[in-house]
């Protein structure tokens, strides 16, 4: 990874008003940092402001204050430097209506005209697994398919930045598996990535850091592994002895699955030392239990 920022933002805010609600901060004064060559993932429940994060982050979205630079540039005053910029930047929308009477092949091979650098669509088409649909009308594929179609013109232009907003909804676990594969294969040569996902085991699979935002304040940017203070949080600790379940909590597992060994004489029943998973710390942090 480059020590080098690809998405750099201070202070953003943005609100929205409406009769019933008055006004409502949808991104209240948010820090972000994202180095060249890493991957992000923003995760928060549905209203926490992360599509609108991302939209004002692609130049879709106007914002009401804060700084904010992306490629070195401001997505809300690029003037005659918007073409140039996008040619820079791929985006994997929620959802999509491209024209659903042309095939996957022409869809793809149409996108990559719109780009300096383009990427072989014919190579796409096969690293998103449509190979078999390349001649199949847009209109006649599956959900899934669908969305693996949307990551292709994300990614045909070569981006040096891609902004992947839910995108393995609808994928059969399979087709998730592939795609984690193609998004790594894009982060060694270089691509930053940053993404929105409700797949915790997703952010977990491809996220270098994260960051947990709630109610358009960011909580907490950490790597997977140390969020919320996995790395050093109790360890519970089961087993099985007299027919029924054990289970204690501790900060020294090792020692004391040393103790059970030692009172069984080996072998634990079913023993199971699992430390909180990302889906526990993220919960909690969030405030779902």
């Amino acid at each position: 990874m480059v020590n080098e920022s690809a998405i750099f933002v201070r202070g953003l805010k943005k609100s929205y008003t409406s009769k019933a609600n008055g006004s409502k901060d949808a991104v209240a004064g948010i820090d972000l940092d994202v180095s060249r060559g890493e991957i992000f993932a923003i995760l928060g429940p549905n209203g926490a402001g992360k599509t609108t994060t991302v939209e004002i982050l692609e130049g879709y979205r106007n914002r009401d204050g804060g700084e904010v630079k992306v490629l070195g540039q401001d997505p809300a005053k690029l003037g005659t430097d918007s073409w140039a910029w996008r040619n820079r930047i791929g985006i994997v929308l929620q959802s999509t209506n491209d024209s659903q009477d042309l095939s996957v092949a022409e869809t793809v091979h149409h996108f990559a005209n719109y780009y300096s650098n383009p990427r072989d669509p014919e190579a796409v088409i096969h690293e998103v697994g449509l190979t078999d649909k390349a001649m199949a009308r847009i209109q006649t594929l599956s959900g899934g398919q669908r969305r693996r179609l949307d990551v292709a013109l994300g990614i045909i232009g070569n981006p040096e930045i891609l902004f992947l907003d839910e995108p393995t909804t609808g994928f059969d676990p399979e087709a998730r598996r592939a795609f984690w594969d193609l998004i790594h294969k894009l982060r060694d040569e270089g691509t930053t990535i940053l993404l929105t996902t409700h797949y915790l085991d997703e952010a977990e699979a491809l996220a270098d850091r994260v960051a947990v935002i709630v109610d358009g304040k960011i909580l907490e940017v950490s790597t997977p592994e140390n969020l919320g203070g996995r790395n050093t949080a109790k360890a519970r600790i089961s087993w099985l002895e007299n027919g029924l379940k054990q289970e204690i909590e501790s900060d020294s597992p090792a020692a004391e699955v040393v103790k059970l060994s030692s009172r069984f004489g080996g072998e634990v029943p079913e023993l199971t030392v699992i430390r909180p998973s990302l889906e526990d710390i993220y919960l909690k942090m969030i405030g779902q239990v």
